[in-house]
């Protein structure tokens, strides 16, 4: 029987060396993947238990709200502010734009036959007095006329003067009778002619002055040169037009567009505050006149306000106009809270069930403080004041008194 003995070879030690580190890296590759899959699962514990508790905060937190939206279909009641506009005393003041004049515009132009200007006294802007010569206009032939009608009157009063010495001497000689009473009568006829002769010639003379002193360009009241259409040289006559315009006293006055309803409540002596358009300045005035008639076109009418003189105030601009009308008493909104569609102007009233309602309303002026509500509500109600556009009639919200100002 043979027996062998057992003998280490090489080979097959290596062979054990190999298969013992192969094994060591499975086990690696298992631990590692087992760790791995023991996180991702702790990781989706978490998440799952975390998505659970959101869920019930959130039905916690909504409880409140679904319970308020249970009348809105489940939908959350929206959160709005109200405001209580009551009644107050609201001073009426009119809005107006119309063009600055003078209050009283002369016109003036030439009263005689005219001429050839001479000279022009005056320009725009200058004050002038009551008769002050504003031009001359030519007048030599004038004068001249003027002297011979002067030696005329001396001639007839020459002859007045011999017909009145020969009837002296008829009536010493008429008692002699030497003269006979015809004679006597002819001498007084003579002599009461040569006075009619003087008398038609000094009516000559004065006539002819009376037209050199129409050659005068003369103002017919004192005040503001506003305008000369004349120069030395030109040629004008009686049909010339108006040579110079001449504000009466410097008086100026704004001619302010109304409609029908606002001129109704207007009267003379009402207080304005007139501001030229581009100035920062504004002046004092009061409505004088108002027009007795409307623009049958436009349904306007005239308030004429007159303004003291300043510089500033030239006529032909544009400027507004601020009427104190007296004033009100109605409930006074902001502007947000007024709202406009294709039905008219309303408001937005939250009754006492919270629902929202429509209410038309009528606005009065505009001030800074707010919008006017000339008819509408009686003041106690309760408005939306803002984001009423987005609400609609019969919609449940939530109010919050505006806090108060």
């Amino acid at each position: 029987m043979n027996i062998e003995s057992p003998k280490w070879r090489r080979s097959a030690l290596e062979v054990d060396v190999v298969d013992d580190g192969a094994a060591r890296r499975r086990r690696r590759i298992i631990l590692v993947s087992a760790i791995a899959a023991i996180v991702l699962l702790l990781v989706v514990a978490f998440a799952v238990m975390g998505g659970g508790k959101k869920g019930k905060a959130t039905g916690a937190g909504g409880a409140p709200g679904a319970a308020a939206g249970g009348d809105n279909g489940g939908e959350a009641v929206p959160q709005v502010t109200v405001v209580v506009p009551g009644r107050q005393q609201v001073a009426r003041t009119i809005s107006a734009t119309g063009s600055l004049a003078a209050r009283r515009d002369m016109p003036v132009g030439v009263s005689g036959e005219g001429g050839a200007i001479s000279r022009v006294l005056v320009e725009p802007g200058q004050w002038v007095g009551a008769g002050q010569p504003l031009a001359i206009i030519e007048r030599s032939v004038q004068s001249q006329q003027a002297s011979q009608l002067a030696a005329q009157i001396q001639v007839a009063q020459a002859d007045a003067r011999v017909a009145q010495s020969e009837l002296d001497r008829a009536l010493k000689l008429v008692s002699r009778g030497f003269v006979s009473q015809a004679d006597v009568e002819r001498k007084r006829a003579t002599r009461d002619a040569a006075n009619a002769r003087v008398r038609v010639a000094q009516a000559q003379l004065g006539e002819t002055r009376a037209r050199i002193g129409r050659l005068d360009v003369r103002a017919p009241a004192a005040g503001l040169v506003l305008g000369r259409n004349v120069e030395a040289g030109q040629v004008v006559s009686s049909g010339s037009g108006a040579l110079f315009h001449i504000a009466a006293g410097g008086q100026m006055e704004l001619l302010a567009r109304l409609p029908q309803t606002d001129l109704a409540t207007l009267s003379v002596g009402v207080p304005v505050t007139v501001t030229p358009v581009g100035s920062q300045q504004s002046y004092q005035g009061t409505v004088w006149q108002i027009s007795p008639m409307i623009d049958p076109q436009t349904r306007q009418g005239v308030a004429r306000i007159s303004i003291p003189y300043n510089r500033e105030l030239r006529p032909g601009g544009f400027a507004s106009a601020s009427i104190q009308a007296g004033a009100t008493v109605a409930p006074l909104l902001p502007e947000s809270a007024v709202l406009t569609d294709d039905a008219g102007t309303y408001v937005l009233i939250v009754m006492p069930n919270n629902t929202v309602q429509r209410r038309a309303v009528k606005i009065g002026t505009v001030t800074d403080k707010g919008v006017v509500i000339a008819q509408g509500l009686d003041g106690n109600e309760r408005v939306v004041q803002s984001a009423g556009a987005f609400l609609n009639a019969g919609e449940k919200v939530r109010p919050q008194r505006a806090a108060a100002r």
